[in-house]
């Protein structure tokens, strides 16, 4: 893939400064970043953001999808001197994003007050384990203990064995995307009032809002779900199903598809059983249902069973992995996945920036920056007009 080499996002023309480390601040910054923004992204000198270094052992390959789009600066918000570079990037920005311990950016001195007084059109994204308010807000949090509180490690894994993660820091993904949902809905009601202000979204209370209707079942019959594995309770059949070479999945639960799927394994009798004839009765009936489906699926290879899906129009499909990612035509057809090149892995597939805008395409416009404070001259220099003696004393400083 060659980089984008013109910006057409819907976010071209918007500046964010990302403070934050880790992962919520920076997903939320990606997401801002693949849509257009501009983002300078603020790191400690040395190190720089951990997530350089976070992936599998010797391949610290998150850091490349997360820090796309960005340029990095280096700037110490332990020293009044960082913390002065901030104040004066807000004077040129419209969001700022920061996922610090509440009352953090208080103690730097950058306070939401503060900053508002420098740039009253600020927005503001602040994503912390709890919130910035209530009895937990000071505590320390991070994207699976938001799982947990959110009510979505409970109900993940299988129920004869302890609560699950789902693989991925999911926790974190939806306070940034909530976060970033946020700015977009405050950046619309800026053009309105001509003011900024404080997003607020917190790890727990993103998870509760996938929660679907977990709380109010325990409100109104005192059902509290569980642990199902791979199946949905009361939703039948949709599960995976073990073939002769593999698993697969099929969703039939609607009434017209099971019907269909009776068909496809010579079984149409099963369609007028009583035990199975609507979705209450054969959510009844769940185990034994799954149980005749896969005593058929197991006679037949995943091949066969998804030609036998795609026929008569169940929904069904595979269990992917990378490598059946890489290898799918659809996934080519929609360039879900993208080569870019990048300095120290050279060219390499990752998810392309989506949702896909029909007039002004999402992209991928530059690598993630490979040195902490790559952009220091381009933003410091060109931006903030510093001379490049006051670049360097603050430097030997270590400030930057």
């Amino acid at each position: 893939m060659t980089l984008a080499t013109d910006n057409q996002g819907a976010l071209a023309g918007i500046r964010v400064i990302e403070l934050g480390q880790l992962i919520a601040g920076p997903f939320c910054g990606q997401l801002l970043g693949d849509m257009g923004a501009e983002i300078i992204k603020v790191e400690p000198p040395g190190a720089g953001d951990p997530m350089r270094n976070w992936g599998r052992g010797d391949y610290p390959l998150w850091w490349e999808v997360v820090s796309r789009n960005k340029k990095s600066v280096s700037a110490n918000l332990r020293m009044a001197e960082g913390q002065e570079i901030v104040r004066k990037l807000v004077a040129q920005a419209d969001i700022l994003i920061e996922n610090f311990k509440p009352g953090t950016i208080e103690k730097w001195g950058l306070a939401p007050d503060v900053l508002h007084a420098i740039n009253p059109r600020l927005i503001i994204v602040r994503v912390s384990g709890y919130g910035q308010t209530g009895p937990y807000s000071g505590r320390a949090g991070f994207g699976g203990i938001g799982e947990a509180m959110g009510g979505w490690r409970h109900i993940v894994g299988d129920p004869d064995r302890a609560p699950s993660r789902m693989g991925v820091s999911i926790g974190d993904s939806l306070a940034a995307t909530y976060g970033c949902l946020g700015a977009l809905a405050a950046l619309h009601a800026r053009d309105r009032t001509g003011k900024g202000q404080v997003v607020d979204s917190s790890l727990y209370e993103a998870v509760l809002q996938v929660m679907e209707s977990l709380v109010p079942e325990y409100q109104a019959s005192g059902y509290i779900r569980e642990r199902s594995g791979s199946k949905l309770p009361g939703i039948a059949p949709s599960n995976v199903y073990k073939c002769s070479d593999g698993d697969y999945l099929i969703g039939a639960n609607q009434d017209a598809v099971f019907a269909r799927l009776c068909q496809a394994m010579g079984r149409p009798d099963l369609a007028s059983d009583p035990r199975y004839i609507d979705h209450v009765s054969r959510g009844r009936h769940q185990d034994e249902l799954d149980a005749i489906i896969e005593a058929w699926t197991q006679t037949l290879t995943v091949a066969e069973v998804e030609a036998l899906m795609i026929a008569n129009s169940i929904p069904a499909g595979k269990i992917y992995r990378a490598p059946e990612m890489l290898e799918d035509p659809h996934f080519a057809a929609r360039n879900a996945l993208v080569e870019v090149p990048t300095e120290r892995w050279g060219d390499i597939k990752m998810q392309n920036a989506f949702p896909f805008l029909s007039d002004t395409p999402s992209s991928i416009r530059s690598a993630a920056p490979t040195r902490v404070g790559q952009n220091n001259n381009d933003v410091y220099r060109d931006l903030l007009g510093m001379a490049e003696d006051e670049i360097a004393a603050l430097s030997n400083a270590g400030a930057i």
